[in-house]
C-alpha cells in the first residue's frame, strides 16, 4: 500500500483503538528541520507498513528542538507488529541522516472525548497544543471523571475560546494521565487566551474552579505548543 501526505490527521475518526505519542529531542532548530525531512524521506520511500496504522503525524516544538510524534492505531497488536517488523529500518535511515536524536518517553493513550469543530468550520490549525495532566497513581475512573469535569466547565462558558478549533482528550492506558490534543488557529491565539483566562479556557466559574482544584493531580505534565509539520496516511494504491 502506498503512502500519502496530508495536512493533518483525522481526529474525528471512530476506528482508532489506540494512540501512541512520544517526543524526540533533536538539539537545535536546524537539526529539528533536518529530522522532519529525514522522516519524510524514510516514510515516503517505502510502502505503508501496516493496515492497523491509521496515521502518523509529526509536529515541531516552539522550543526549536522537540518533535512530537502522534500515531493512530487500530489496536496494540498492530503497533507490536510494526515495532517488530517495520520500525527499525525507518529509524536507522533517520539516524543516519541526523545522528544523535534522543527518543524520549512513549505514552499509550485511548481517545475518550472530543470537542469538534462546527460543520462549517474549515480553519486549518497553525498550532497544536498538548496539555498533559498527570495524576498521583493509576485510576482510570478518575481520569475520565476529570475530563468530564472539564466538559462541564466548558458547557458553562457557552462558547469556545476565540482561536480554538478543536480539543481531543485521551486517557493513558496505565491510568496515570490525561492528554488533550488541541488545535488552534495560531500560537498567538493560544497565548492570548491563556493571558485573558476568558471563555473556554478556564474562566472564573465554579465549574472551572472544580477543574483547577481537582484532587489527585500531580506535579509535572504541562502545556506545550507545536507547529504542524508532517502528517502521513495510507494511500489508495497497491
Amino acid at each position: 500500500m502506498s503512502v500519502r501526505f496530508t495536512s493533518r490527521p483525522d481526529l474525528a475518526r471512530n476506528d482508532v483503538g489506540l494512540v501512541k505519542m512520544s517526543t524526540w529531542d533533536t538539539g537545535t532548530p536546524e537539526r529539528m528541520r533536518a529530522t522532519v525531512e529525514a522522516i519524510r524521506a524514510a516514510w515516503g520511500g517505502r510502502d505503508w507498513p501496516h493496515p492497523g496504522l491509521l496515521s502518523y503525524t509529526v509536529h515541531t516544538g516552539e522550543d526549536g528542538r522537540t518533535l512530537l510524534h502522534y500515531s493512530q492505531w487500530s489496536g496494540e497488536s498492530a503497533y507490536q507488529d510494526f515495532f517488530r517488523d517495520g520500525r527499525d529500518e525507518r529509524n536507522a535511515e533517520i539516524d543516519a541522516a541526523v545522528p544523535g536524536v534522543r527518543r524520549l518517553g512513549l505514552h499509550t493513550l485511548e481517545p475518550y472525548r472530543s470537542l469538534l469543530p462546527g460543520e462549517d468550520d474549515a480553519r486549518e490549525p497553525g498550532c497544536v497544543v498538548i496539555v498533559d495532566v498527570a495524576f498521583e497513581g493509576p485510576d482510570p475512573a478518575r481520569q475520565r471523571d476529570w475530563v468530564d469535569t472539564v466538559f462541564e466547565a466548558l458547557a458553562t462558558d457557552g462558547s469556545r475560546a476565540p482561536g480554538g478549533i478543536s480539543g481531543h482528550f485521551h486517557v493513558s492506558t496505565d491510568g496515570t494521565r490525561v492528554v488533550n490534543y488541541a488545535e488552534w488557529e495560531s500560537a498567538r491565539a493560544h497565548i492570548d487566551a491563556l493571558a485573558g483566562k476568558g471563555v473556554g479556557i478556564g474562566s472564573d466559574t465554579p465549574q472551572w474552579e472544580r477543574v483547577r482544584s481537582y484532587p489527585g493531580v500531580a506535579a509535572g505534565g504541562g502545556v506545550h505548543r507545536y507547529a504542524p509539520a508532517l502528517s502521513i496516511a495510507p494511500g489508495t494504491g497497491g
